[in-house]
């Protein structure tokens, strides 16, 4: 199965709410996955925590879009346990050339910490992964993405899965048949991951959302 998989097969999966993944980075296949319940961030309820918000004001972050999706991904790739085989990356990789799939890059003195990447389908951003260096990088990149997705008109931000991390950022978990009413409703707007005259600054970003209570 996995070898008939095109970009445009891909792109067709993301329409019908479904995504791949492969066993483990040697695996020489991919499968096709479709959650019972689904992992959204609310655009409008994403939360910065105090300790958050004093990182992304202080915390000498350069935040980049799409000037090393290569990178991300690897970046991603890089632990003990991963889904992203060569064919993902390569299809991925694809994807990224026409402009479907994005990336959010955080450095710190000019080495790669942080990022995200995902699919860009009509007004729905499907975050794929993210990875982090150096601590709340990844976080960073959550909020810097989040709010450039309001700026272009995004209505749905899908995590695929709910982690405890993603939860404590505000990420919700929905049955499945909402996730298909949300994504269907996402697929009849357009949005854009480069909105005209965006542009964001760390107070911007750090003010974009209110505090969650505590410090985490």
């Amino acid at each position: 199965m996995s070898a008939r998989i095109t970009p445009e097969l891909l792109l067709t999966a993301y329409a019908a709410g479904i995504f791949p993944m492969a066993e483990s980075r040697d695996a020489a296949g991919i499968h096709w996955i479709d959650p019972r319940r689904r992992g959204v961030i609310p655009l409008d309820g994403f939360h910065i925590s105090r300790s958050l918000r004093k990182s992304i004001l202080r915390g000498g972050f350069a935040v980049t879009t799409d000037r090393d999706f290569a990178g991300v991904v690897r970046g991603c790739a890089d632990r003990a346990e991963t889904w992203i085989n060569a064919e993902i990356f390569a299809l991925y990789a694809d994807l990224h050339r026409s402009g479907h799939a994005r990336s959010v890059e955080v450095r710190r003195d000019g080495i790669l910490v942080g990022g995200v990447y995902g699919v860009v389908l009509g007004a729905a951003f499907f975050g794929e992964s993210m990875f982090s260096t150096a601590t709340d990088a990844s976080k960073v990149a959550l909020a810097w993405t989040v709010h450039r997705l309001r700026a272009g008109g995004f209505t749905l931000f899908d995590t695929q899965f709910l982690t405890p991390h993603l939860e404590s950022l505000g990420a919700v978990e929905i049955p499945r048949a909402e996730y298909r009413r949300r994504l269907a409703h996402a697929l009849t707007r357009e949005a854009s991951f480069d909105p005209p005259g965006y542009s964001a600054g760390s107070s911007s970003i750090a003010g974009s959302s209110s505090p969650v209570s505590g410090s985490s």
